[in-house]
């Protein structure tokens, strides 16, 4: 098992900056890909970025490139999204989760084992 705790959302103006943090306990993180996800109201839970268990490789979705940068600290046992230059459609919540498997699909939601409670993001124009 492992419990993830996400924290860093909050209310910017365009253009402005987060940075969210993820918090794993229970079992040793390093073993797990990390990904972030956002659902925004009425919408469907949609990838934005996931790097793998040592860090040496990152994917983002083409919404985000250039103004997301996903990273993680294993000895610290948490993972980060940094946000800069945020638009009124970056608004959702926003989701990290772990996936054991190396084989599986990272691009889709399901594939992942576990889930933090998601934390709120809110870009107004």
């Amino acid at each position: 098992q492992v419990q993830l705790v996400e924290s860093g959302g909050g209310s910017v103006q365009t253009g402005g900056s987060l940075r969210l943090s993820c918090a794993a306990s229970g079992r040793t993180f390093s073993r797990y890909r990390v990904g972030w996800f956002r659902q925004a109201p009425g919408k469907e839970r949609t990838f934005v970025a996931t790097i793998t268990r040592s860090g040496a490789s990152i994917e983002y979705a083409d919404s985000v490139k250039g103004r997301f940068t996903i990273s993680r600290d294993n000895e610290k046992n948490t993972a980060y999204l940094h946000m800069n230059s945020l638009e009124p459609e970056d608004t959702a919540v926003y989701y990290c989760a772990a996936l054991d498997s190396p084989f599986a699909n990272w691009l889709n939601a399901n594939a992942y084992d576990y889930w933090g409670q998601g934390t709120q993001v809110t870009v107004s124009s």
